[in-house]
């Protein structure tokens, strides 16, 4: 099993998960229970959505096209969406939104740090990982969220994020040059490693670390199985 919260460092390596077989029952994927109170989740998410519209702003700016600079425009434009959806809800709670994101800022800053690509296509790739990892890893925590905030918190997060716009936008570039399909598989491997990290500092853990441990790696599980689709869709190799 893999101990999520005991790993050190700065590089996180991608899990070598043990397969399901077909006959093994199902496990529900629940976070509900190290869900971090209201304004630490909403904090952290708000912040996290407006890094992403800033990296996406940081590709549109040296987008080869301006085709590709009006496709992220678009993409962009529903990240933001999600981020001023997110802050709507730490004003419905009597908070700024500012002071709310501050504490937070710094570890997440660093994470934009790393993950940020040496051209546009690498930046191109992370805006469409780790915005679709962080989403899927939101969802599943937001169950544990006070009742009358879970349901429009979910709903802001499974708002479209223009994934399908990113993903047909790097199948061009990829189709057009076959030697950058194992360059930005080898970069897809490492942001999913550095996004994990950033998900896992989320959790609130128990003080039960055997069954935090059991209840984490089915939803990590679930989770690289949706990056793996991504990257399949792409045609790289995760």
């Amino acid at each position: 099993m893999v101990n999520w919260f005991s790993r050190t460092g700065k590089r996180a390596e991608v899990p070598r998960l043990r397969p399901r077989s077909e006959t093994e029952p199902a496990t529900k994927v629940d976070l509900a229970e190290l869900t971090p109170d209201l304004l630490t989740f909403l904090g952290k998410a708000a912040y996290l959505q407006l890094t992403i519209f800033e990296n996406l702003g940081r590709a549109m700016a040296v987008a080869p096209t301006t085709e590709a600079k009006e496709v992220l425009s678009r993409v962009a434009a529903l990240s933001l969406a999600k981020h001023h959806g997110l802050t709507a809800e730490i004003r419905r709670h009597g908070e700024e939104p500012g002071a709310v994101m501050e504490p937070f800022t710094r570890s997440i800053d660093d994470f934009q740090r790393v993950t940020q690509g040496g051209d546009w296509f690498e930046e191109l790739l992370a805006c469409h990982i780790t915005a679709g990892f962080l989403d899927d890893f939101f969802v599943h925590l937001a169950a544990g969220l006070p009742t009358d905030y879970a349901g429009r918190v979910t709903t802001v997060l499974r708002a479209d994020s223009g994934a399908e716009l990113l993903a047909d936008e790097l199948r061009r570039e990829i189709e057009a040059d076959d030697k950058l399909d194992s360059r930005l598989a080898m970069w897809g491997r490492r942001l999913v490693g550095d996004t994990m990290l950033v998900a896992r500092a989320t959790l609130a853990p128990s003080a039960n670390s055997v069954s935090d441990e059991a209840r984490i790696e089915p939803v990590f599980t679930e989770l690289i199985a949706a990056h793996t689709r991504r990257m399949d869709g792409l045609g790289l190799t995760a």
